[in-house]
């Protein structure tokens, strides 16, 4: 296969995960899918190594790609057949994200998999919004174990009811799973007409070609790094349950074929839910090696081969069952990018960034009453680091999540809630030669009672800044004036507001002091 062909096949494989995902936001009911586009799609092989992705959620992608082979293991798989699962501990991330895994057989064949991965608002949690402060796995929802949702082509309905008769409302999720199950018959669809059309044995080859391809550009973006061992500390705020200061710690050994990132010196495991399964540790490493990498690396397993994780079982990013994880998707995945970037620094420090704001300022509500149930879910952006070559950007979503806002006319319209204010908070990204961009301020007033969960981070230690550049300002939240823990479970009353002021990313650079000026003649 020469190059051309390589980068059509390629194209052609990425193609196929865009189109899932553009009939999963088509068809999917809920906001939190169809607005904020909570999802991701990808391919891979028999084997379960990843063939290509679409540019949707890393944290989705690269856990994933790290867990898809045991999950491919561990079933019988037949034509016609879609897995589902969501259990943390099997290759999942967090009990909201729900995985449905499809096998594409090609001549009787086990051939590939196409997969997408959603984030459902309720999964069954006793919180609206299915993100509770939480000291246990059970506490989180319903646990989905890899289970056929789908046998030879027809819907298992009795195990759909299962999973979805304890959310606030069935038929919403539902929808939504059915929009899952119709991303990844367009998939399969698509996918099955590529292979016709190059046939079997060159479609093997071409993805052997391709993985070989990523594997080269990726080792030789990584021969930047100069070979030694860099470390670096960040410390969580908090775990929701009274324990601060909660370190996490890299080493990385760095030699010429190959890098190992080593978490030796993290916390153990602890009773809140910032622990991360190991899975989505994986998926912030990946990333950040993968921001190193050519832009036109094809995202496959290929581009992580030089990569080996040490990452001490039962500490805070290898928690053991039943911990509780819910936070750990959200806001550790994004201290793992902040503490690997810090580490980076200090031998790229004109490559490497600031911190960005380092939470995903995750916001849960709903009803309080049975009578007109409902729950909803987002994520709120910040301000990214800075870096040589320019200052961040403001009030975006960075590193480990991909998604958009709920526009505030979707949120009004379909929740007893409304938005007085939502724009930038001027000023809070730090000083540098390059400065941090500004964090958001968004304020919900509620017209009815509402039980809400705030599960945030960077409140006390903010972003920190780059090359003496100055950090971004600790984000601040707020239950009509009054200042809120990073993280809570609340019911607030008709009229009431709850203000969320996110961190600002920090700068790069020290800003240099200029001579005092003096007078003529002196």
């Amino acid at each position: 296969m020469d190059a051309v062909e390589l980068s059509i096949f390629s194209s052609r494989l990425e193609a196929v995960c865009d189109e899932m995902g553009a009939v999963l936001r088509n068809a999917a009911f809920s906001p939190n899918i169809r607005d904020r586009l909570d999802f991701s799609c990808a391919v891979f092989d028999a084997k379960g190594e990843l063939c290509a992705q679409a540019a949707h959620i890393p944290v989705h992608l690269g856990s994933m790609a790290y867990a898809m082979a045991d999950i491919v293991a561990r079933v019988e798989w037949h034509e016609g057949d879609m897995v589902v699962l969501n259990d943390p501990f099997m290759g999942g991330t967090h009990l909201p994200d729900v995985t449905l895994i499809a096998p594409l057989f090609h001549a009787g064949r086990l051939t590939a998999f196409l997969v997408n991965r959603a984030h459902h608002a309720d999964i069954g949690a006793s919180s609206p919004g299915s993100m509770p402060v939480s000291r246990s796995l059970d506490q989180e929802g319903r646990v989905i174990p890899p289970g056929k949702l789908i046998r030879g082509g027809a819907l298992d309905n009795r195990f759909l009811s299962m999973i979805t008769r304890a959310n606030r409302n069935p038929g919403e999720s539902e929808g939504d799973f059915a929009a899952q199950i119709s991303a990844n018959r367009s998939g399969l669809k698509r996918l099955a007409q590529l292979i016709n059309e190059w046939g079997r044995s060159a479609f093997l080859l071409g993805l052997e070609a391709l993985n070989a391809y990523a594997e080269r550009l990726a080792r030789e973006a990584l021969k930047r790094i100069p070979a030694g061992e860099y470390s670096f500390k960040d410390l969580m705020d908090d775990d929701g349950q009274g324990n601060g200061d909660i370190p996490i710690q890299v080493r990385l050994d760095v030699k010429p074929e190959r890098i190992l990132v080593d978490f030796s010196g993290t916390a153990d495991q602890v009773p809140g839910n910032i622990n991360s399964p190991l899975s989505v540790a994986a998926a912030a490493v990946y990333y950040v090696f993968r921001c190193l990498m050519l832009p036109q690396t094809p995202a496959c397993a290929g581009s992580f081969r030089g990569i080996e994780l040490h990452v001490p079982q039962g500490c805070l990013l290898n928690a053991k069952r039943p911990a509780a994880v819910a936070a750990g998707n959200v806001e550790t995945s994004t201290r793992v990018v902040d503490v690997v970037l810090g580490a980076l620094a200090q031998v790229l420090p004109d490559e490497i960034p600031a911190a960005s704001h380092g939470s995903m300022n995750n916001l849960a509500m709903g009803s309080v009453s049975g009578e007109f149930p409902w729950d909803y879910y987002e994520t709120i952006g910040g301000g990214m680091g800075a870096g040589k070559q320019g200052g961040g950007l403001h009030g975006v979503q960075t590193h480990m999540t991909n998604t958009l806002n709920t526009p505030i006319e979707v949120i009004e319209t379909r929740f007893p809630v409304r938005v007085v204010s939502y724009g930038l908070r001027r000023g809070s990204g730090g000083q540098g030669v390059r400065r941090g961009g500004d964090g958001l301020v968004r304020c919900f007033r509620f017209l009815a009672p509402t039980q809400v969960t705030l599960l945030t981070e960077r409140r006390v230690h903010p972003p920190w800044g780059c090359v003496g550049g100055q950090p971004g300002e600790a984000g601040i939240n707020s239950h009509n004036g009054t200042p809120l823990p990073a993280k809570i479970a609340l019911t607030v009353e008709a009229g009431d507001t709850v203000t969320i002021e996110t961190p600002g990313g920090g700068g790069w650079g020290v800003i240099p002091v200029r001579p005092a000026c003096s007078h003529p003649g002196s």
